[in-house]
């Protein structure tokens, strides 16, 4: 059965490689910025199955998966940002601070419409950053298509002190996550295969 990866992001593609599932990607092409829900992780899930819904009406047959990351500081919802000022204001209000990062997650069965739905939270401390720090990050373009304009598999990592929860959830894909709601909904993988159990 064919997982479909409902997602641009490379980050999302590596992580489904790296724990060995097959899939093919297809960018739902939806506008992320929803009326704003007061609870991000209703949000993040909401997101998130508007774009497996979206991109599910291609397909006659398969799972489509679709995630949705965003972090938040003292209530603010901190997306991507729009441009190298919006990224650089991001920065500058997460440095020296914790704040949280949430990724909803959508898994849906384009032939029976059988959706199932969950979330994930993480808290992140970040370091009090230098404003020479800032602009030498801004260069390196890796904040610009990032919830909170920074990337923690990347250079971004300097930034940060600590983590509470899932580290692949600040990447935009929670691995464990994930994989509860596959074993849900039978989507076959190399764990659930016979080689799979015997551990090859």
């Amino acid at each position: 059965m064919t997982l479909i990866l409902a997602s641009a992001s490379p980050r999302r593609a590596d992580l489904l490689r790296q724990v060995g599932l097959s899939f093919t990607v297809v960018e739902p092409g939806i506008d992320e910025d929803l009326a704003v829900i007061k609870e991000p992780g209703k949000m993040v899930v909401a997101l998130a199955q508007e774009k497996a819904s979206v991109t599910a009406r291609r397909f006659n047959s398969g799972f489509v998966l679709a995630a949705d990351t965003l972090v938040v500081l003292d209530g603010l919802y901190l997306g991507k940002p729009a441009d190298e000022d919006d990224a650089r204001r991001m920065l500058f209000m997460l440095g020296g601070r914790e704040h949280d990062v949430y990724t909803g997650l959508a898994l849906l069965n384009a032939a029976t419409g059988n959706l199932k739905t969950d979330f994930a939270r993480t808290r992140v401390w970040m370091k009090l950053l230098d404003r020479e720090y800032v602009e030498l990050y801004l260069k390196t373009q890796e904040p610009f298509d990032k919830a909170g304009a920074y990337g923690i598999q990347g250079r971004g990592a300097l930034f940060i002190d600590k983590i509470e929860g899932c580290y692949f959830n600040v990447v935009g894909l929670p691995l464990s996550l994930l994989f509860e709601l596959l074993i849900k909904m039978k989507v076959p993988t190399w764990l659930t295969a016979k080689e799979g159990r015997h551990g090859q």
